[in-house]
């Protein structure tokens, strides 16, 4: 009779302790990957300047500088590798300065503008990427290191293209645990590679307009609409 009770007794102990953790499993809502998604828009939203040290690594090359990001649409790196490389857009005008070649590019961005992954890290980047992307998370929603060697624990999240026409048919974007894009990696058209890794990442510095001032040295060769005709 004792040992009857005693297996009633631990029965009821166990299906209190089950039946509580399965309440605390249906409260806490499942983030899906667009919900994660909209939570990092709208940090970014709130976002008025950023400073970060950035690297670009293609197939070819890796390049590192220094970016300035103003919203909703100033950017600028200063290159230390290559040295003296420049970067500047205002969202009507890119700019790129190349020392090693004495040249100077300026393209006229049409209304769209052009997608790059430096700007994609921005509130209006990522409006453009909710409309033309399917989101999803790369293999869970747990995070997991930004890298094999790396301590940084992030989120990942697959973006695939909706149509042909976008820049990218692939975006893996990592995020940290304070809503900051750390990597983004793409895939373009032609299947080419590109990563653009944010370092030291310090938010709304003030960073005063006339940083995105800049006049290319005067005895530069200069290439105007190099990528396409300007709209008129």
């Amino acid at each position: 009779m004792y040992i009857h009770v005693r297996r009633y007794r631990i029965a009821i102990v166990c299906a209190v302790i089950f039946l509580g953790a399965g309440h605390n499993l249906v409260a806490q809502e499942i983030l899906t990957a667009p919900r994660f998604f909209e939570q990092v828009a709208a940090n970014y939203a709130g976002i008025v300047d950023y400073i970060a040290n950035i690297r670009v690594s293609t197939e070819a090359e890796t390049m590192e500088g220094e970016l300035f990001y103003r919203a909703p649409n100033l950017i600028r790196i200063n290159f230390t590798r290559p040295t003296d490389q420049v970067l500047v857009s205002n969202g009507e005008v890119f700019m790129l300065h190349v020392p090693r070649y004495n040249v100077t590019l300026q393209q006229e961005l049409r209304a769209r503008g052009t997608e790059t992954l430096a700007n994609l890290a921005s509130a209006q980047g990522l409006g453009l990427l909710r409309r033309n992307y399917s989101i999803a998370y790369l293999d869970s929603p747990a995070p997991q290191p930004l890298s094999e060697e790396s301590e940084l624990m992030v989120t990942k999240l697959r973006l695939n293209w909706r149509t042909t026409s976008e820049g990218f048919r692939q975006l893996i974007l990592s995020i940290d645990e304070d809503m900051v894009i750390r990597r983004i990696e793409g895939v373009t058209v032609n299947y080419d590679r590109i990563a653009f890794h944010f370092d030291n990442v310090r938010l709304n510095q003030n960073i005063p307009v006339t940083r995105f001032d800049y006049d290319p040295p005067s005895g530069a060769n200069r290439f105007h609409n190099f990528l396409f005709e300007g709209d008129s």
